[in-house]
């Protein structure tokens, strides 16, 4: 049973969509900690709805990053871990050596498209719409000490539409994260991810 710690900043939508997977019976795991960076995060309430351990790390209450992440890592010190994921943290993880492969995030959109500091919730939709893009999506990745750009596991992709707006087509990839994140996870889970370079291959 995969040994998880879920980093949140605002409603817990991925953190839902993993519960619902769990007790379903669809992925092989099991959440130790919920972590936000916002202590009025919504997705602190489903952690308790859930009977998770929630716990709030504010970043506001931290002086720099480096602080904030000693604070983080003190919480996750606590409890023996298989992998972290990052669920809408929209602060930096500071991986310390300890979660190097160990650490997931999915990005709405297909990295490297859309991607980086800054391009984070309705911005990146914003950008892919203005853009013209045809086709967007999603990708879970292994997180390093860069935004949005660790090896690439899983990506899937949505069609933009003539009339998309940034909020329709939220929607639509938020669909396709819902999909692809506890499959990320779950190949995890099976120990079927290995990371070459900046490949991951999927062993069979």
């Amino acid at each position: 049973m995969l040994r998880l710690a879920v980093l949140l900043s605002g409603s817990g939508s991925t953190l839902q969509n993993f519960i619902d997977r769990i007790v379903a019976g669809q992925l092989d795991a099991r959440v130790e900690v919920v972590i936000s960076s916002k202590p009025d995060a919504v997705g602190l309430e489903r952690a308790r709805a859930a009977r998770l351990p929630a716990v709030a790390v504010g970043r506001k209450d931290h002086p720099d990053v480096d602080r904030f992440n000693d604070a983080l890592h003190d919480v996750l010190a606590g409890y023996s871990l298989d992998l972290v994921v990052m669920a809408g943290f929209l602060s930096p993880f500071q991986l310390r050596g300890r979660y190097v492969g160990r650490a997931m995030n999915v990005h709405p959109a297909l990295i490297p498209a859309f991607s980086g500091k800054g391009f984070y919730g309705r911005r990146v939709h914003e950008a892919a719409v203005a853009a013209g893009v045809r086709v967007s999506g999603c990708t879970v990745h292994f997180a390093d000490e860069e935004y949005d750009h660790g090896p690439i596991i899983v990506q899937r992709t949505v069609p933009v539409l003539d009339d998309d707006t940034p909020d329709t087509l939220a929607a639509r990839v938020q669909g396709a994260e819902q999909e692809a994140y506890p499959e990320a996870v779950q190949l995890f889970a099976e120990g079927r991810l290995e990371i070459v370079g900046r490949r991951v291959r999927i062993r069979r």
